[in-house]
């Protein structure tokens, strides 16, 4: 059985969805001003591993990513640019989906925008008006009155006396409590504005993913997911102000995925220490990135390195060695045992590190078995190939991504080829040193030769 770690009760609890064999989620997305980084990356895949995990085991899913499409960083970078807010953020969302598809990801059920859930923000900001739970303040904002929530606090564990205590932002005098938040402001000359009850304006952040999620999952909802950093105060005004207005359990499970850090510090535009993943993918590929990705806990935090992505590609060209010559086929044997021991280590609050580890124990047994050429080799290779599958890895041709394309020693594979032949001449014409001087030149530069049945394969070590 699926159990999750909920950051709502602090423990690892039984998923049970509100209906049984349906699962709603919803998980906060990206605030488009800018290109996505690596920490944004590990949050889509951590989710998408997710979504993977649930329609394995036979959920129907309807998978809810957000998209910001307004807000002060969005305002101020077109400004600074000169061009439209429509213009960035199109020009964004598209470089998104490019670095979405470059890792591998599925395509959420929906990927609502904020923009075009203006009229649910504005019924929902009205109903907590009319319940008391927040006011029109004279400047045209609207704010939520957070003392009005006896619960608030509940998913972060903090307190609102020592919030008060702690609170360091100056005084905004149109407030009636410095806790409270925008649920509404008032439009400024040459900012985006929608007609409302309190005068032409736009949302606040926090009201933007409540609409979205009521919009298209319902009151209630299943699971609720976002970054660490996301926990307080995003998500714990989100449950306030949702639970107030529809008087129901905003969602069941809370999931925070854990921050990428350099040099021990979180990943982020405004700290200048992050790596976009095009950078990235400059030298290593979105799988070997995805892979990076899911080679720790999803709640852990992930610290950020050339030397990690390394072992990543080391990693995933040790699973591919096991995978030559085996075609996708569903029809085939897999072998059970090493299908329930990944499916117990990703019902264990999605345990990537195990999961990966069973999937090494298989590329063993097939080299052990001498391939995917014998019977017992071919199952345990679909069954690795089958179980890459559920973790969006393992579904290139094997001997394209060992061969790769060119690396640091500039060699690409016609000149590999090349040497090769000459390697076969050589050895026709029993010239045994210049065979042997044409394979220490391929190792040095990190090729592997293998010998087998007259023919000889290549891979990247």
């Amino acid at each position: 059985m699926l159990h999750l770690h909920n950051t709502l009760s602090r423990k690892k609890e039984p998923f049970t969805p509100l209906v049984a064999g349906k699962v709603s989620m919803y998980v906060c997305g990206i605030t488009i001003y800018d290109l996505c980084h690596v920490g944004h990356a590990r949050l889509l895949v951590a989710f998408d591993v997710l979504f993977r995990h649930l329609q394995a085991s036979d959920y129907d899913v309807t998978y809810v990513r957000n998209i910001t499409d307004i807000d002060d960083k969005i305002i101020n970078r077109a400004a600074e640019n000169g061009e439209s807010i429509n213009d960035l953020t199109e020009r964004y969302i598209d470089a998104m989906h490019e670095d979405e598809a470059s890792l591998l990801l599925l395509s959420p059920t929906h990927e609502p925008r904020a923009t075009d859930t203006i009229g649910r923000m504005h019924s929902l900001i009205k109903t907590l008006i009319d319940k008391g739970m927040a006011y029109p303040a004279d400047n045209g904002d609207v704010y939520y009155a957070v003392s009005s929530f006896p619960d608030y606090g509940k998913l972060s564990g903090r307190k609102l006396d020592d919030l008060r205590a702690g609170e360091r932002v100056a005084v905004d005098n149109n407030k009636r409590d410095p806790l409270d938040f925008v649920l509404w402001k008032a439009s400024k000359a040459d900012e985006p504005a929608w007609d409302s009850d309190w005068g032409p304006g736009r949302p606040g952040w926090h009201i933007e993913c409540s609409a979205m999620a009521i919009e298209l999952l319902g009151e209630e909802i299943d699971i609720h997911g976002g970054g660490a950093d996301l926990q307080f105060p995003h998500h714990e005004n989100e449950i306030a102000q949702s639970e107030a207005a529809t008087g129901k359990q905003f969602a069941r499970y809370w999931m925070h995925n854990g921050l990428v850090q350099v040099d021990d510090e979180k990943m982020s535009k405004s700290l200048h220490n992050f790596f976009t993943v095009r950078e990235v993918l400059k030298s290593y590929s979105g799988e070997e990135l995805r892979y990076f990705l899911m080679s720790g806990h999803y709640r852990s935090p992930l610290n950020y390195s050339a030397s990690q992505l390394d072992n990543a590609r080391a990693s995933l060209r040790r699973l591919y060695t096991a995978l030559r010559g085996v075609g996708a086929d569903a029809s085939r044997s897999v072998s059970r045992e090493h299908v329930e021991r990944f499916q117990a280590a990703m019902d264990d609050d999605l345990n990537t590190p195990v999961a990966l580890s069973v999937l090494f124990e298989l590329a063993t047994e097939v080299n052990r078995e001498g391939g995917a050429e014998s019977k017992r080799g071919l199952k345990l290779a679909n069954t690795l190939l089958q179980l890459g599958a559920r973790l969006g890895i393992l579904q290139g041709d094997a001997d394209a991504v060992l061969q790769g394309s060119v690396d640091e020693s500039g060699l690409d594979a016609a000149k590999i080829e090349a040497l090769i032949q000459e390697r076969v001449d050589a050895r026709a014409n029993k010239d045994w040193a210049r065979s042997d001087e044409i394979r220490d030149e391929l190792t040095a530069d990190g090729v592997i030769l293998e010998d087998k049945d007259g023919k000889t394969s290549w891979r990247r070590g």
